[in-house]
């Protein structure tokens, strides 16, 4: 059996090498590399294949979420709502641009943000709601949606791990994760469900007047060159990366298909293991892609179980050790962490699995297996 990676990006490459080069290639013969004809391509073809009319390209997901920021024209103190469970970039953009953060706790099911407590947490100050789509699924963006409406508040959707997921109304239309907020930003980091070779990011939205203004935001606040309208940054998806994410969006319902493939296997393997809770579906199954694949632990093993996998070389990662409010960087801003139950709990029960598009049966076989032997 091969060796087992967390992320396994080179067995990924080796199918599709010929095309990845191949284009890399036309890149650097045609020495555009900044703003190149294939990045104007693969924005289209991100357009068609979410079904939003406008893709933004930009440098990075976290310069995605602050240009989205920017663009509400928001002021210093205004007030935005995201999770407290989360990668450190949502928060992060809020604080760089000397607005408040307000974290609200999650569902224990989904590690995703409860819309239950939103409301408890508007004030006249509260401008924007950042729902983070964790691990692969969408939020209950209906209800957020609702909250956002009644109380004029903007969304803007987190989707750098959710690409390709599929969001089920109530009245059973579905509509691809992204699309659903005012905008929506995500990565392209090597390691996300669809990444490049590098970093790259996109902001998304359906409204012309937003567009048109993170556009110039991209670009120095430059409409016209050397006119500077808006206070902008230098945020520009380089042609090279853009070419290769033009190969693997191609291929991205397939690889999307693989991970949950990998996770109903896993699914299968501990059905019968009380103390481990698989991932909750919210919905259908094509509601949740699997960018990461989270065990919760029960009992208070979770630690020997890192154990126990450490020293069979299977790899691990926990996302995320601490929640906001206990980080060094921010926990300034919370008065306590009372108001964080679930995250207090959850954080000491995650363990995500190996999951890529090149795992194999055999390898989520000894991985099961080496789980299941430690709780017999």
């Amino acid at each position: 059996m091969k060796k087992i990676n967390m992320v396994d990006l080179n067995g990924q490459y080796r199918k599709i090498r010929w095309q990845v080069n191949r284009e890399i290639k036309k890149v650097i013969n045609t020495s555009s590399f900044v703003n190149g004809p294939i990045v104007k391509e693969f924005q289209n073809n991100l357009q068609e294949y979410l079904g939003v009319k406008h893709v933004i390209p930009c440098a990075n997901g976290t310069d995605a979420l602050q240009i989205a920021l920017m663009a509400l024209n928001l002021e210093r103190g205004d007030e935005v709502i995201t999770t407290n469970f989360s990668f450190a970039s949502t928060i992060e953009v809020i604080l760089l641009l000397g607005l408040k953060p307000v974290v609200i706790d999650i569902d224990p099911r989904t590690f995703n943000i409860n819309p239950d407590l939103i409301k408890h947490k508007i004030s006249n100050k509260t401008k924007a709601i950042i729902p983070v789509h964790l691990f692969g699924q969408s939020c209950r963006m209906e209800e957020i949606l609702e909250i956002a409406n009644k109380n004029n508040l903007q969304v803007i959707e987190d989707n750098a791990q959710a690409l390709g997921s599929k969001y089920k109304f109530s009245n059973s239309q579905k509509q691809m994760s992204g699309t659903i907020g005012d905008i929506a930003t995500t990565s392209f980091y090597p390691t996300k469900n669809l990444g490049c070779y590098g970093d790259g990011g996109a902001i998304l939205t359906n409204s012309d007047n937003l567009a048109y203004k993170m556009r110039g935001i991209v670009n120095h606040g430059m409409y016209e060159r050397y006119y500077h309208d808006e206070i902008g940054v230098n945020s520009r998806l380089d042609s090279i990366q853009a070419a290769i994410l033009n190969v693997k969006l191609k291929y991205i319902d397939k690889y999307n298909n693989r991970r949950q493939e990998a996770a109903l296997l896993y699914n299968s393997a501990f059905q019968n293991i009380q103390q481990i809770e698989v991932p909750f579906i919210e919905s259908d199954s094509d509601s949740h892609v699997y960018h990461q694949y989270t065990l919760k632990i029960k009992n208070g093993k979770r630690d020997k179980l890192v154990d126990h996998l450490s020293k069979k070389n299977i790899p691990f990662g926990i996302f995320y050790p601490l929640g906001f409010h206990e980080q060094k960087a921010y926990k300034q801003d919370f008065s306590s962490d009372i108001d964080f139950p679930v995250t207090n709990k959850v954080k000491n029960q995650v363990i995500s699995l190996p999951m890529h598009t090149e795992l194999t049966k055999k390898q989520i076989k000894f991985i099961s297996n080496t789980i299941i032997s430690f709780f017999e």
